[in-house]
C-alpha cells in the first residue's frame, strides 16, 4: 500500500467543483489537487489560481493521461456524469461522482460494471452520510436511544440552484426532486440499514418557476421501507430565505431533530448587509443566519477524507455506485407516482424514458403550471 496521499483531479469549475476544491484543502494530509478540467474559457484556470492547482486542462480526457492522478471527482452537469464515468474508470482512476449518479437506471448499471470491471472504485458523493448532527442522530439510533424507528424525515429547501443547466430538464433529468430528493432518499435508506423500498408514492408541481423550467419546484415523497419503517421527504425550489436543511427521527421510544444549520449559526441583524452567511440566501441585510465552518457542518471535507482512505484501502467506501442506483430507481418511481397519481410499487421497471422526469410531465396525471392571475 503506497503511503503517499492520492493525487486528484477534478473535473468542474463551478460551485460544486469550488466545494471539493475546498473540501479537499481542508483535509490536509490525505490528498492532494493537482488538476482541474473545464471546457468553459477561463474558469478552471480562475478556479486553479484561487486553490493554487499546479494544472489546468480544458478537456478531462486529456487530464487522465496525466499517470500520477489517481482519483477523479466529477461535478460536472448530470447528463455527463454517465460518459465522464466510463472514460475515468476505463483510465483506470478511482472516481467520486456527485449526485444524482447519473440520468437513467440503465446508464447506472453500466457504470458500476465498467468501474468493477476496470478494477476501480465508483464512489457516490453523498454528504448526508458525513454530516456531524445527522451522524450523531444515527450513532443514538443504533444505539437504540429512539427504540425500534419507524419514520425518518428529511427535506432539504431554497429558492432553486445556481446554474443555469438545473432548471433544463434535458441536462438535469428532473426539478427538485431530482437535485434534492436524491438526498432525502440516499438518507433514509442510509439511516435505516439499508433496507428494500417497497413503495414510493409523490406528490408534485411548478408552483413558483415555471417561467424558467419544466421541472417540479415542491415535492412531497413517502417512501415505505421493509421491516415497516417511512420515510418522509420534502423538497422545495420555492422557498425564500436561503437554504433549509433537517432531519427528524420518530421511534416507539424517542425521537430527535435536527436542523443542519440553526445551532451552528450567529443570529444576526444588518441594516446595511454583509458579505456571506451561508449557501444560498439571498441577501444578508436585516435579520440572517451566517454559519461558521459551514462545509464541515455538511460533512464534505470528511466525505473526501473518507474517499482518499479508500484509494489507499485504509478504509470501505460508505457511499457507493450501488447506493447512487437505489437512489435512481427510487426517483424513476417518484415521478412515475406524480405523473399516475398513485402508489408504485417496487422493485419497479419503468418504460423506456431518457430521464427521469418524464415519467411525470407525460403521464396522465401531469397538469402544466397555471399562469399567475392578474393582481
Amino acid at each position: 500500500m503506497s503511503t503517499e496521499k492520492p493525487k486528484v483531479g477534478i473535473i468542474g469549475s463551478q460551485f460544486e467543483a469550488d466545494i471539493h476544491a475546498a473540501s479537499f484543502r481542508m483535509a490536509g494530509d490525505e490528498a492532494e489537487v493537482v488538476a482541474v478540467a473545464s471546457p468553459t474559457p477561463g474558469h478552471a484556470a480562475a478556479l486553479a489560481k484561487r486553490y493554487a492547482i499546479p494544472r489546468v486542462f480544458t478537456d478531462y480526457r486529456a487530464m487522465l493521461q496525466e499517470r500520477d492522478i489517481e482519483m477523479i471527482t466529477i461535478a460536472a452537469p448530470n447528463y455527463l456524469h454517465h460518459q465522464m464515468t466510463l472514460d475515468c474508470a476505463r483510465a483506470g482512476k478511482h472516481i467520486v461522482c456527485e449526485k444524482p449518479l447519473c440520468m437513467t437506471i440503465e446508464e447506472g448499471e453500466e457504470m458500476i460494471h465498467v468501474a468493477r470491471q476496470s478494477g476501480v472504485l465508483l464512489m457516490y458523493a453523498e454528504e448526508l452520510f458525513f454530516t456531524p448532527k445527522y451522524l450523531k442522530a444515527k450513532e443514538m439510533a443504533d444505539d437504540g436511544a429512539f427504540g425500534k424507528v419507524h419514520l425518518v424525515k428529511q427535506s432539504e429547501k431554497h429558492f432553486g440552484p445556481h446554474s443555469d443547466w438545473f432548471w433544463d430538464v434535458q441536462r438535469s433529468g428532473g426539478g427538485a426532486f431530482m437535485d434534492l430528493g436524491c438526498h432525502g432518499i440516499a438518507f433514509c435508506y442510509w439511516f435505516l440499514g439499508r433496507p428494500e423500498i417497497q413503495s414510493v408514492y409523490c406528490q408534485m408541481g411548478t408552483y413558483v418557476h415555471g417561467d424558467k423550467t419544466r421541472g417540479d419546484d415542491e415535492t412531497f415523497c413517502l417512501l415505505e421501507f421493509a421491516y415497516g419503517a417511512l420515510g418522509m421527504i420534502e423538497n422545495s425550489w420555492a422557498r425564500r430565505g436561503g437554504m433549509d436543511d433537517r432531519i427528524e427521527i420518530f421511534g416507539s421510544g424517542g425521537l430527535t431533530y435536527a436542523n443542519l444549520h440553526m445551532g451552528n449559526s450567529l443570529p444576526t441583524y444588518s441594516e446595511s448587509g454583509y458579505g456571506y452567511a451561508v449557501e444560498k440566501a439571498p441577501s444578508t441585510k436585516g435579520w440572517s443566519y451566517p454559519v461558521f465552518e459551514e462545509l464541515w457542518n455538511y460533512g464534505l471535507p470528511q466525505e473526501m477524507v473518507h474517499f482518499s482512505r479508500c484509494v489507499r484501502g485504509k478504509e470501505q467506501p460508505q457511499a457507493t455506485g450501488e447506493d447512487g442506483l437505489v437512489v435512481m430507481k427510487a426517483l424513476y418511481a417518484g415521478y412515475a407516482s406524480a405523473g399516475e397519481a398513485r402508489k408504485i410499487q417496487m422493485p419497479f421497471a419503468p418504460p423506456k424514458a431518457k430521464r427521469p422526469i418524464d415519467l411525470w410531465l407525460n403521464g396522465p396525471a401531469y397538469r402544466p403550471p397555471l399562469k399567475t392571475p392578474p393582481r
